[in-house]
């Protein structure tokens, strides 16, 4: 009997995002694939690539091979997934999102759709992230064009290999515009930050504060070949961006040594 191509789903929206759902509905439709749901029981957005180390987690069966994970974030989704579910062998493949709203630039640090593919290879699995940009005026979005993308990234990794070698993994983001787009490879664009709250007293005085949303703005890297991640989605089309996790310092290496001396 032919074994399953397995694949491992997690998410930072929690169990119950319309992403999540529609990306087990875009997988379900590949023949000979097995989907294992391990997701946040509640939203953990931006809760970056941490793990839960001071309290106990729990499963909690949400259907066949679907579960949330009591307060768990998208690293402890996939950490304590391969511990306990996947204990005789790895997924295929690991898929994080799909996300409500892009995962660009530097963005990705702070994501936790990126941190559950950042925990997959680093255990050897290959993974993706995949986010939709959003108009958050439509509480509830359109996933067609990412479900469609997915489907076909799958397909040809199912049908051949993982393009990436060992520690990277595809931050893919498509465009709001549900239409036909193309794919692009692109890099990671810079992103501009600003430092916007919003205060708000209860009937006490007591002040709350409300960390605000950042508008995308973005600049090409100097040095980079190729479009960037937000020229890419700006122009329309679907960014495919390899990751690196590369904690090397070499090319600052001499120069700290120089100052030291």
């Amino acid at each position: 009997m032919k074994n399953k191509y397995r694949i491992l789903i997690t998410n930072d929206d929690g169990y119950e995002a319309k992403g999540l759902l529609s990306l087990i509905e875009a997988l379900k439709e590949i023949e000979d694939v097995k989907v294992t749901v391990v997701a946040p029981a509640n939203e953990k957005s931006a809760c970056g690539h941490s793990l839960t180390l001071v309290r106990p987690l729990k499963f909690v069966g949400v259907g066949d091979d679907f579960y949330k994970l009591d307060d768990g974030t998208p690293s402890d989704c996939v950490y304590l997934s391969l511990s306990t579910i996947f204990v005789d062998s790895k997924p295929d493949l690991l898929i994080s999102g799909i996300n409500r709203g892009s995962n660009m630039g530097e963005d990705i640090t702070y994501s936790g759709t990126a941190a559950g593919a950042m925990e997959g290879v680093l255990h050897d699995i290959p993974s993706i992230a995949i986010s939709q940009v959003m108009d958050f005026t439509d509480p509830e979005g359109d996933f067609t064009l990412a479900k469609e993308t997915i489907k076909k990234l799958v397909l040809k990794i199912k049908e051949g290999s993982f393009p990436l070698p060992a520690r990277e993994f595809l931050n893919v983001n498509i465009p709001a515009e549900p239409k036909e787009a193309k794919m692009q490879i692109t890099y990671a664009g810079y992103r501009f930050y600003a430092n916007d709250s919003h205060v708000h007293r209860n009937p006490r005085g007591e002040e709350h504060y409300w960390l605000g949303l950042h508008p995308l703005d973005f600049s090409p890297r100097e040095g980079n070949s190729g479009i960037s991640d937000y020229e890419a989605i700006k122009a329309g089309n679907i960014s495919i961006t390899p990751i690196q996790l590369d904690m090397s310092a070499y090319k600052s290496m001499d120069r700290l040594q120089e100052w030291m001396d």
